[in-house]
């Protein structure tokens, strides 16, 4: 069996605060692209799991994130054959663009599948948030309102499937750098902001951009790309382009080459634009492998939410 999930962009990505637990509440529009990894999954006589990578300097044992999609499975199940994976890594690793996560969710998929498990959707759903927050939404895919520490989700409709022009900086952000540089408010038990009275000194302080999610959201649900293409965003970009200023070289270039609009996905540091045709994305794409600004560049579209009922 050969799967090939999809890596995703944030259209639009609102921290709203941070939670009295530590995790932090977000409103994001997610969307899946073309570029792919590929996992061949094989059932064998020998117990156990066994991972092969190729492609990136990742350990296949059970810190991989595809392992323990696998075993999460087989252990609940208690499955007593064994079970050889293949890991084509094309998704580049620490991009905010959910390798990981996409790898962990075609792993549980995977598994269900070969192992005929009587598992719906709904339920691989349920368990894929044992693995991260990404992850129950990288096996839905297309366009998709995630919420809460990103696992609440709500399907859109799919977009048209413009170009994507895909660029990643040598830099590397951490997920937990990316958070302490935003310094969010901090979120009451009812899930309300703080007033400056009630939340704590650290929490006051907030440089956080807050992007129109609401207005994407009408926009995607009439079919207005122009509306979409107006309301791209991310909060996190203020805090980290300050430190890694090569982003807003990137999203200048993309723009300058045609993009209708260029934003950093996740918490960075990769950059993507948007574009109208295929011509104008093709000569954007060789201009940004001209310039050196970035490590990775790859083109390719928006993609529908098709990949996990093939």
């Amino acid at each position: 069996m050969i799967l090939f999930p999809p890596a995703k962009i944030n259209l639009c990505l609102d921290v709203l605060g941070r939670r009295p637990d530590g995790y932090h509440e977000v409103r994001m529009i997610m969307q899946t692209i073309s570029l792919r990894d590929e996992l061949s999954l094989e059932m064998t006589r020998e117990p156990g799991i066994t991972l092969e990578v190729e492609g990136a300097s990742l350990p296949g044992g059970p810190t991989n994130l595809a392992y323990r999609g696998a075993a999460l499975l087989m252990e609940e199940f208690g499955i007593h054959e064994g079970l050889s994976m293949r890991l084509r890594k094309n998704i580049p690793m620490e991009a905010g663009m959910g390798g990981g996560s996409a790898d962990a969710a075609a792993a549980l998929l995977g598994t269900a599948r070969l192992f005929s498990l009587p598992l719906s959707m709904e339920d691989l759903r349920a368990r894929a948030v044992r693995l991260g927050a990404d992850v129950p939404y990288c096996l839905m895919g297309g366009t998709a309102l995630a919420e809460g520490v990103g696992e609440k989700l709500t399907p859109l409709p799919d977009l048209a499937p413009l170009g994507v022009l895909i660029a990643k900086p040598e830099a590397s952000v951490s997920t937990k750098e990316a958070y302490q540089g935003l310094n969010a408010p901090l979120l009451s038990e009812s899930g309300r902001y703080m007033t400056l009275e009630e939340a704590p000194c650290e929490s006051r302080k907030t440089d956080a951009a807050h992007p129109d999610v609401d207005g994407m959201l009408a926009a995607i649900r009439k079919g207005d790309m122009e509306g979409v293409i107006a309301r791209t965003g991310n909060s996190f970009e203020k805090s980290i382009i300050a430190r890694h200023p090569i982003i807003q070289e990137i999203k200048e270039r993309m723009k300058a080459d045609g993009a209708r609009t260029s934003c950093m996905t996740g918490s960075g540091p990769t950059v993507f634009g948007l574009f109208d045709d295929d011509e104008t994305l093709s000569k954007a794409a060789s201009s940004m492998k001209r310039s050196g600004l970035a490590a990775f560049v790859c083109a390719g579209k928006l993609a529908p939410a098709s990949w996990a009922q093939a």
